[in-house]
């Protein structure tokens, strides 16, 4: 009974004891380097980690898109290794690490080639003699992939040629001729519409070269001579560039595959759709694609058009751009690297004694509201304010001046005469009003300098049923057009009769 008493007591001390233990952070990375010195994190590779002498059942971890893992354990002695080997050029690599854990100092454990265990491929495991993980030969085509702004949409798009022709979704620059080609926070050149097809969903678009000179674009082995092998189960890699948000690789269980979709469970991010998918032995399968709302509702959810028919599409761009000037490689204007200040905002609203309403002021045809950022976090909160097919960017307080045209409702001449006719005869009718003009662009003006948007974007107007007009939506820098400025001018065009209206003149004052 006394030896039974001593065990329990050292059983409940002992417990106590570890549960008192502070845990520590084992930071993993586990990278390959091929023989030209090019790094690559080995994403989504699974690693089992035991203690020593083993007490439990291992704990399974898995490192992220950049190859890194952390995990928080008990002072101690540990042994990690691969769930499963990792391939990469030939060769399959799989690591067996023991290392201490101890009290008080965070842990480092590189996993590398130099420390890894090579083991060659099973023969008939692969047909590719230099055979590598998908996740890691996916991986190149990453630097490849942008951003793609038109006036009614965001999405990704892929270098395709080193001739300066990315492929993205026709949805993406819709009717538009040129759009905006992002290729990081800084980088931003104009791209011009070779072609589309809307039955694809595709699009080809051109910049000049010399912007991605540096960069391999994704082949698309045209001709295809037969369609990439996609079988049910198997796992797919897309690509995306999604809205305001560093671009990476996205993985997904193909569900079913027919002559013109791959159906998978990949979801993405708002405004990622547009870039490469992977079919697992590395090859360009197809390209993702807004799903149908009638099978698809689900918000990320995505389709993935297969490749194959953007060969001709880009017989048809490269036909069409030859002999022609590329666009310029000027830069573009993109927004302050600063981003804006919610939680300072969070205060500034909740103290604000006036009017959190947009700066409003009448031209012609038009309504002009401007809406610096702080006036734009306070709109998220009013109910029935919407941006439309923008809502997304907006929502996500962009440190930029919003510009928004909306077209004014306005009685025709011969609705006048016929409510005039009305009242001679005893009817008093209401003002029989409908929609003046669209929006069809906006130009503003510091002092005599032009100064470009960075974003001109257009809303959708619905009308009926069946038709629709645009309000405009400009996105500039706060700076632009601030109190450096001794008057600013805003010049407004309209449809459908491309009327020019006088400039709006506004003079800005800096407050003491």
């Amino acid at each position: 009974m006394a030896r039974a008493l001593i065990l329990a007591i050292l059983v409940f001390v002992t417990q106590a004891f570890i549960a008192g233990q502070t845990l520590v952070v084992l930071h993993i990375r586990a990278v390959l380097t091929d023989p030209s010195g090019q790094a690559t994190p080995v994403a989504r590779h699974a690693l089992l980690i035991s203690d020593n002498p083993p007490s439990r059942e291992p704990r399974r971890v898995v490192t992220s898109i950049d190859g890194t893992a952390d995990v928080r354990l008990r002072p101690g002695n540990y042994t990690v290794e691969s769930d499963t080997p990792v391939t990469f050029q030939g060769k399959a690599y799989h690591w067996t690490k023991t290392l201490d854990v101890i009290d008080g100092r965070e842990s480092v454990l590189e996993l590398t080639l130099a420390n890894a265990t090579a083991e060659a491929l099973t023969p008939g495991a692969t047909d590719a003699p230099n055979a590598t993980d998908p996740s890691l030969s996916v991986r190149q085509w990453v630097e490849t992939v942008v951003q793609v702004w038109s006036p009614t949409a965001h999405g990704s798009g892929f270098l395709a040629d080193a001739a300066g022709l990315l492929v993205t979704n026709q949805h993406v620059v819709g009717d538009a001729t040129t759009v905006e080609v992002q290729l990081s926070r800084s980088l931003k050149v104009a791209g011009t519409v070779l072609g589309v097809d809307r039955e694809h969903d595709m699009a080809v678009v051109r910049i000049d070269p010399t912007v991605m000179a540096s960069i391999k674009p994704v082949p698309l082995g045209c001709p295809r001579t037969a369609p990439a092998t996609v079988a049910r189960g198997q796992e797919i890699i897309a690509i995306a560039a999604p809205l305001r948000q560093e671009r990476g690789m996205t993985w997904g269980a193909v569900s079913r595959v027919d002559a013109r979709l791959i159906t998978s469970d990949l979801r993405l991010a708002t405004g990622g759709t547009g870039g490469p998918v992977f079919a697992p032995s590395g090859e360009l399968a197809g390209l993702t694609s807004l799903p149908d709302e009638r099978d698809e509702p689900r918000r990320g959810a995505v389709r993935i058009v297969r490749i194959e028919p953007v060969c001709d599409l880009m017989a048809a761009a490269t036909k069409k751009a030859t002999g022609t000037p590329a666009p310029t490689a000027m830069r573009l204007p993109v927004e302050p690297m600063q981003p804006a200040p919610v939680a300072a905002f969070k205060e500034a609203v909740r103290r604000r004694a006036g009017s959190l309403k947009p700066y409003q002021m009448p031209a012609s045809d038009f309504d002009v509201s401007f809406i610096p950022p702080i006036l734009n976090y306070a709109a998220q909160s009013q109910p029935n304010v919407s941006f439309s097919n923008w809502s997304d960017y907006v929502a996500d307080i962009p440190p930029v001046l919003f510009v928004r045209v909306t077209p004014k409702m306005v009685e025709s001449m011969w609705a006048k005469v016929a409510r005039g006719a009305a009242t001679t005869q005893g009817m008093a009718l209401p003002p029989i009003r409908r929609i003046g003009s669209g929006f069809l662009k906006l130009r503003a003006f510091c002092d005599s300098t032009e100064v470009p948007p960075i974003h001109p974007f257009k809303l959708e107007l619905r009308v009926s049923e069946t038709d629709a007009i645009y309000e405009g939506l400009y996105a500039f820098d706060p700076a632009a057009l601030g109190p450096g400025c001794g008057t600013v001018a805003l010049s407004l065009y309209g449809t459908p009769f491309l009327r020019r209206y006088p400039p709006l003149m506004l003079v800005v004052r800096t407050r003491n």
